[in-house]
Order: C-alpha cells, then structure tokens, then sequence
C-alpha cells in the first residue's frame, strides 16, 4: 500500500484510511456512550492520525506483540485509550470487539486508562499525564544502547524500531514532560517521536486561559526538531512520516492541529467533548453527520479485510528480519550468547557465594558497601544500566568501569540524568519496559517524593526498577529537616507490590541486591550516609535472613521481657540496648526487619515464629515516622520513632535531641509510663 515515491497518497489509500478514522470515531463514541464514562474527544479528534500510524506507518506483528525491533507507540494521553483499544483490535492484536464493548467495565480488557501488562499491545501504563512521554524516551533510548552494542558491520538493523508517543496539552504542561525532553534533546535521540494533539482544548475548557506559552519554540530550545502537521491532511503526514523514516536525526516534535470530539455536530471543539460521554442523542447526530451507520460497535467489512492483509505483510517483515537476526546470532556467537543473558535478566547460580568473597571494610556507610556490590553486579550482569539524578558521588550509583552515556553516543552503562528526579524515574519505566534492561536510579530519599507517582506506576505494572535512595535518616545532620527523610519509608512501604529493603550492615547490603535482581518488581534499596558496623549474625544466607524479610538477630539469654523491631543503621543500636539490658538480667530478643513487604509474604508459621505469642514488651526503633510499625508491635507497643522533623545539628546532637541513644532508650522501656 505504501507509495512513497512521490509523497502522496492515492485515492484508494486516502479512503481506506479516512474509512478506518471513521470506524475509530464510531467504535470510540460507542464504548464511552456503552460504559457512561470515558474520554471520547482524543479518540475522535486524532482518528485520521490512529489510522495513519496503525493502518500504514508502524513496523511491527500484532501476532509477535514482543518483537524486539518493533515501532512502538505509546498513548501517554492515556485518558484517550479508546483511541488506542480501537487501534489494537482492528489491527489484528488479541483484543476483541466484545472486549471494546465491555469497555471500563470489571475485569476488562479495556480499562478506563491503558494498563501494561493487562491488555495486549499497550506498551505502557499511562494516564497519569506526561509520564508516558519519559517512557518513550526511556525505550528509545534502549534501543540506542542496543544498536551501540550489537550492531555490526552488515547488520545495522537489527535496532532500528522507533517509538512514536501521542501527548496531550496536559501532558505537554505537566512538568516531568519538560524533564524528559530536554535530556532526549540533550542526548540527541533520532528515533524518538512525539506528537502534540494540539486541540488548544483542556479538560476545565479551553487552553488559553491556562497557558499561552511557544511549545514549538520551547521544543526547538531543547534540541528538537518540530514540526507543526494538519491533523487531517493526508498527503502532508505521508510526507512528513516518510522523511521522518529515513532522514530524522533527532528527537522530532509534531504540532498536530486537531479538533477535539471531530465530527459531534455540537460539542466538537468544545470542552465538552473532553470528559464525558456525548449522550445519545448526539451520537445519533453524529453517525448521521458522518453517513455512518447507527449500528453500535460497527466495523465495516473493507477495513477488516485490509487489516487482515496487512497482517500478513506485518508478520512477512518480522520474517525477514528474523532471518537477518539468524544469521547474526551465526556470524557473533559470543554477542548472542551476551544478548541472551540480558534479555533473560541472567543471574548466576553462584551469585550469593560471589558477593560474599567481596571484601568490604567496616565500619562503612551502607551506601558505600552498596557502591562496592554494584561494581562487582555491573561486571557481571550485562542488563544493568543505571544513572542518578546529579548526585552520583554521593548517593553512590556510578558504575566505574563503564563510561557515560553523551550525546549520540550509548556505549556507556551510567547516565547522568541531571536534576530531573521525576523524569528520571518515568525513563528508567521506560527502559525497563524495553525488556532486555534491568535499570537502576539513585537520589537521596527525600527526594524520592519527587519521582513518587513514576514509582507508582512501575508498581501497579511490576516494572523490574531499582531505586537506591541514600541518606536515609536524620542521621545525614547538617543538611536538615529539608533534607532528612522522617516520612518517607512509610509512604514508600505503602506502595502495593513495591519492596522497600533497609540493611543493617554490609551483608545484609550484599542480600538486598540479591533480593531487587530476583524480584519481577520495583525495588527500592534505602540506604545510610553515616558508618555502621558488622553485626554478627547478619552473614546467614540470602534465605534465611534477608530473603525472608525479618528474621531473629539476636536471642534471648534470659526469660524474655522486651522484643525490638529495626530497620537499618538503628539495628546496631537495638543490639546495644539488647545487651545492656541482658546484662541487667532482662531478656531481649531482636529482630532485624529489612523489608516488610517480604516478610509479609512468608508462611504463617514463619511468620508467626518471629512476631506470634507472647513476645514480652513490643519496640519498635527507627528513626522514622511510626506509621506502619503497629502492624507488629500491637496497640500497646512502644514505637522509638520520631514525632516530627529533624533538625540542623551533627549526627550525634540528633541522637542526643530525639533519643536514639542506648540510654534514653532504656530509661524509657524500664522507667516511662
């Protein structure tokens, strides 16, 4: 179908295609009326563009959704998903029209918002604005790192999908969205395109009356290039897609002109057409306006026949690069040998034993012993990539012998991501997403407020990201309350299906790796800036200790009269408590609890060996917020926590002013009310 010669299309391509939008806008007036919610404005508007890209321009196999060297497209207006479910079903994915029938109903194929993972053919979870945009960044820039490493002379495209993101106004304010373009722009990404349905239209009413700044120039100052493309002119997209083919060299922006809720006789272009159904009578009108029949969920029977042809050339095209894939899997065994090993997220049988031969000094910041682990995984583990958010000499994150990524050049493993934590966080979903990459980001914890709702995402949709967030206390000092995280594990901890590890020391540093690389999940490792020693008993294997969540540090020598729960660099100091009030002849058993989420996971007679029956007084210590720790220690537990925000003052005042000290502790469990 394609014609390309001249850049215009033919009449029999300009209908078939104006056919499909067509069916798009009835398909997506229909499911919205059918649920009495939904978003049908974007479908409608950007229906020629739905059709152009799914019926004509994307490189890929509905029936091989996976296929490495597909285009990709990702909906980050996600509010608009019936333009993407439309999309899918007519071009052959498994999705079926009864699914689209059944659209944001329970347990449907076809949630209100794109969800990864739920539906096949989205390729990533959006709706929260602007985040889906830094995950196209996040695989376009994969696929960067991937040609860099694989290709060779004779092969050079095995990697050469590009990915193509639909944003809205909202996601173009939200300001992740200025984060993420800007460092594509700095890095030069050729394979990146991002269109703009520029409807001037916003939820609220129009987009003038919030905003009436010059995204094309903004986007020109990042290094794109920016195109603006009437949203219904055929001929103008086939010229501007064809070049966009062959001849992009950087990110490119289109300013797509659009008329939200296009042919709704009344409520086109209007704010009305944004968020809610068009009501019955209007769909009526609209159908008629159109000369579409008022049959819901009509597909007409020339566009199914055409996508099914396409379908077949679709799945010839994987064929045939398949066959150049086998070819190079034959010339660069040892490169097909390293891609297996990434695209499986390859660990080592022996990997435990080969951290536990890593030597690490002590007294150490577990940051630092997390910096040593890290040299060793990166040596190792090919998947790995990871970046920081300008803080790499401090939170630790730099991979040393691999060198940085720069612009126009991903040999590198280490990207230096800036002060941009949000977009941080959505690249490295985006990244993940790719498949053969396990990412990793760092920043201090506090700031991981910054990136929380990216992080968030890479939970609902089990994205396999690792956070390592250093200075994780008050403990950090002079810095401040500003700085001191008081707040911030509890909210991470209540994160549904995110794991949040805090190791006490070096081995249970070296364990809580082990756990994030085997966990099909986001990871968050939270770690110290001040030294803590070696404990003892911390060096039992991966699953009998860390792997386990909680287990028991320390016994009883005595009939038991407290238990103390810790987390963390406030371990050590329940230890010190723990023998001190030994000595006084008070039994105290400590539990060293790195991760919660794990340890709520295990069997009930596990659990109920470590934190079941009568465990004497209940203690919590850390130097946090007390929420969640209840769970554990009962109504009538003492939680040695904090009550407020910290304070500018050294390390040790802190201790002194909050009462993390060993005998402020125990006057409090001996002598307190």
């Amino acid at each position: 179908m394609q014609n390309r010669d001249n850049g215009l299309m033919d009449q029999e391509q300009k209908k078939i295609v104006a056919k499909i939008a067509a069916t798009i806008r009835g398909l997506s007036m229909d499911a919205v009326e059918k649920a009495k919610s939904g978003h049908p404005g974007l479908p409608m508007g950007c229906a020629e563009l739905g059709a152009y890209l799914y019926g004509k321009e994307l490189r890929h196999n509905p029936k091989n959704p996976r296929w490495i060297n597909r285009d990709r497209f990702v909906l980050s207006a996600g509010h608009g998903s019936m333009l993407l479910y439309s999309c899918l079903h007519l071009a052959g994915f498994d999705l079926s029209l009864e699914e689209l029938r059944n659209f944001r109903q329970l347990h449907s194929k076809t949630p209100g918002h794109p969800e990864y993972g739920h539906t096949v053919g989205v390729e990533a979870t959006t709706g929260p604005l602007g985040q889906g945009v830094g995950n196209a960044v996040g695989m376009a820039l994969g696929m960067k790192f991937l040609a860099r490493k694989f290709h060779r002379p004779g092969f050079e495209d095995l990697f050469t999908g590009k990915v193509f993101c639909l944003a809205g106004d909202g996601c173009i304010m939200e300001g992740v969205s200025s984060e993420v373009s800007s460092l594509a722009g700095h890095l030069q990404l050729d394979n990146l395109v991002l269109i703009y349905d520029a409807n001037h239209i916003c939820l609220d009413g129009p987009l003038a009356e919030c905003c009436s700044e010059d995204t094309k120039k903004r986007y020109e100052a990042y290094g794109w290039d920016v195109v603006e493309l009437d949203g219904y002119d055929l001929d103008a997209m086939e010229m501007l897609f064809g070049a966009l083919r062959g001849e992009q060299k950087r990110p490119q922006l289109i300013v797509l002109r659009t008329i939200i809720g296009k042919g709704s006789p009344h409520k086109a272009g209007s704010h009305h057409a944004h968020g809610a159904p068009l009501g019955p009578e209007e769909v009526k009108e609209t159908k008629e306006a159109m000369g579409w029949p008022q049959e819901p969920f009509y597909v007409p029977q020339v566009v199914t026949t055409y996508f099914a042809e396409r379908l077949r050339s679709s799945e010839a095209l994987e064929l045939a690069w398949q066959s150049k894939w086998n070819s190079w899997k034959n010339s660069f065994p040892d490169l097909a040998a390293e891609w297996g090993r990434m695209q499986n997220h390859y660990l080592p049988e022996d990997l435990e034993a080969q951290l536990d031969k890593l030597e690490i000094k002590s007294p150490i910041a577990s940051r630092s012993s997390s910096y040593a682990v890290l040299q060793q995984l990166g040596k190792i583990l090919p998947q790995l990539i990871g970046g920081s958010a300008d803080l790499s000499g401090s939170d630790m994150t730099m991979m040393k012998d691999f060198p940085l990524v720069k612009p126009g050049d991903f040999q590198g493993r280490n990207i230096k991501y800036g002060v941009r934590e949000f977009g941080m966080g959505t690249i490295a979903n985006g990244l993940s997403l790719l498949g053969p990459f396990r990412p990793y980001v760092g920043t201090f914890l506090t700031f991981s407020d910054y990136m929380r709702n990216a992080i968030r995402l890479a939970a609902l949709s089990h994205y396999p990201v690792i956070y390592q967030f250093t200075h994780d206390s008050i403990f950090l000092g002079e810095d401040g309350p500003t700085h001191q995280p008081v707040e911030h594990l509890a909210a991470l901890r209540a994160i549904p299906n995110l794991h949040l590890i805090r190791p006490a020391d070096s081995n249970e540093v070296k364990r809580a790796w082990l756990a994030a690389l085997h966990y099909e999940g986001p990871t968050a490792i939270v770690l110290s800036r001040q030294s803590l020693p070696l404990l003892s008993g911390t060096e039992r294997s991966y699953k009998e200790g860390v792997g386990r969540g909680a287990y028991i540090l320390k016994k009883e020598k005595n009939p038991l009269r407290f238990t103390l729960f810790s987390s963390g660099s406030e371990v050590s100091l329940a230890l010190e408590v723990a023998e001190r009030l030994e000595a006084m002849g008070k039994g105290v058993r400590v539990i060293s609890m790195p991760c919660s989420e794990l340890f709520d996971r295990q069997d009930s007679s596990y659990r109920n060996e470590i934190v079941g029956g009568d465990l004497g007084v209940r203690v919590a210590i850390e130097a946090a917020v007390e929420l969640g720790w209840h769970k554990y220690i009962g109504t009538e537990g003492v939680a040695i926590c904090m009550e407020g925000f910290g304070l500018s003052a050294p390390a040790a005042d802190l201790a002194q002013e909050f009462g993390f000290q060993a005998d402020a502790i125990i006057e409090r469990l001996l002598y307190s009310k």
